[in-house]
């Protein structure tokens, strides 16, 4: 099920905020929420239920056992083997069959006559997402940040909440820990509009938008090889804007979501293509993945409390697994060492850096992400060279059908990314016009909706 359908528009979202505000007890809630994220999650692939169910309780009893043992021995029990137990899952449905297949091409190179067996696995949807929020649950209740709840409901509640479910943001549970602990003492009205403000823009921003730059890039990609020097670079700066506007629009959705039951979700972007420089660009870009990888891996790793080759290299490992996290793919990976590289090399030269004008360095800065994001988009590294060639290297090959609409749609995304102002930093007044405006909007998508094919989000894959 998908926020942009009809079936969570009319069906889903009525019945469950009905029945959220026609309930008063705190647990009562809980357990709605907890039972429609269920639900939520069952539309995909109800056998995966059991799997969300089972890291829920592994996190919720190392919580316990954090609470009850004051030992370090056992504390630390209770931080290694849920864990453990959580990341293995996460490796075997996402990461078995890369690890497999690339450990049968390098003994088949050394002549060695071995071969690990291939599985047909599915990924679960959102399995990233829900297995962070456990692992950071875990850490933050060992490191002593947050008192573990001893409500299972409530718990069940903030991993299964539909809203972030299934592609983010990643929530801390500190983050959200005093909004689930008010949530029997909610007022309806209060933040209403902000709610239905921010999805508004975050369902226009997905399926008027990313959606329509999606349409004619997408088969563009299809036939990467024929593309010229102009074509490669419009497809890129398209699903540049896509990637953006896609995912950014479902975070706004999500934080509108949340607002509907009284829970404040934290901002996942922050106009990150009006970035200065790299590090700039992470702490605007899926802000919740980054202050992940720098509190979870960067910072336990040494940081920069080290000699500076320590720290870049700190820095580099850290890039790589975020890269990897995105997919099983290598070319994850050398986007994610790409973004690595940019921030060492920032290190070096911030000096002379910082004294170019702010346009030259949020230009350069875009035209880096946008370079990288070609090993993000290609299936492989055959595509990615073809690209960057033709990008690089001068050829008058064809163009994306439907440019000249690709064009108008690249110049109001970069309006809106590079000028206008970002979700969290509109007032959300509800004037006049301000209401008309996002009233057309919503009818405008529901008429895109009901006229094509329901898109699924992007990060869905990850």
């Amino acid at each position: 099920m998908l926020f942009n359908s009809l079936r969570f528009l009319y069906v889903f979202l009525p019945i469950t905020y009905a029945g959220f505000w026609l309930l008063h007890r705190k647990t009562h809630r809980y357990f709605w929420l907890a039972l429609t994220g269920y639900l939520f999650y069952a539309s995909w692939n109800y056998k995966f239920c059991a799997l969300m169910a089972f890291s829920t309780a592994v996190a919720y009893l190392a919580g316990h056992g954090l609470l009850r043992w004051q030992g370090p021995r056992l504390r630390l029990l209770c931080l290694v083997v849920p864990v453990t137990a959580d990341l293995a899952l996460l490796g075997f449905f996402k990461y078995w069959n890369f690890a497999v297949d690339n450990a049968n091409h390098a003994t088949a190179w050394l002549g060695i006559p071995a071969a690990l067996p291939l599985f047909d696995i599915v990924l679960p949807v959102g399995i990233s997402f829900y297995t962070f929020h456990t692992v950071t649950y875990i850490v933050d209740s060992y490191r002593g940040l947050i008192k573990p709840t001893r409500n299972v409901f409530e718990f069940a509640c903030y991993v299964s909440l539909f809203a972030q479910l299934v592609a983010g943001p990643i929530v801390r549970f500190r983050q959200i820990e005093g909004d689930l602990d008010r949530i029997d003492r909610v007022d309806r009205r209060n933040a209403l509009n902000v709610a239905w403000s921010f999805f508004a823009i975050g369902l226009a921003k997905k399926v008027l938008l990313a959606d329509s730059i999606a349409a004619i890039v997408n088969p563009a990609f299809l036939r990467y090889e024929d593309l010229g020097t102009l074509g490669t670079w419009a497809c890129m700066l398209g699903y540049t804007y896509q990637l953006y506007f896609d995912f950014s629009g479902y975070s706004d959705m999500a934080v509108g979501l949340g607002y509907l039951f009284g829970l404040r979700l934290p901002q996942n972007f922050n106009s990150p293509y009006k970035a200065l420089d790299p590090a700039d660009f992470w702490r605007r870009w899926h802000i919740s993945l980054s202050s992940f990888l720098r509190d979870y891996v960067y910072i336990p790793l040494g940081g920069s409390r080290c000699s500076p080759l320590a720290a870049n290299r700190n820095l580099l490992v850290t890039m790589l697994l975020g890269g990897l996290w995105h997919g099983a793919n290598w070319t994850f990976v050398v986007w994610g060492g790409y973004h690595g590289v940019l921030l060492v090399l920032h290190r070096l030269v911030h000096e002379p850096w910082d004294r170019l004008s702010p346009f030259a360095r949020r230009l350069t800065t875009f035209v880096l992400v946008v370079v990288g994001l070609v090993f993000f988009r290609a299936g492989d590294f055959t595509m990615a060279a073809t690209m960057l060639q033709r990008m690089f290297v001068w050829h008058s090959g064809a163009a994306p059908v439907g440019g000249e609409t690709l064009v108008v749609l690249l110049g109001v995304a970069a309006v809106l990314a590079h000028v206008g102002p970002n979700t969290f930093e509109l007032d959300h007044a509800w004037s006049a016009p301000a209401v008309a405006g996002l009233a057309l909007l919503f009818v405008l998508c529901l008429v895109s909706i009901a006229g094509f094919e329901v898109s699924p989000f992007l990060y869905f894959q990850f």
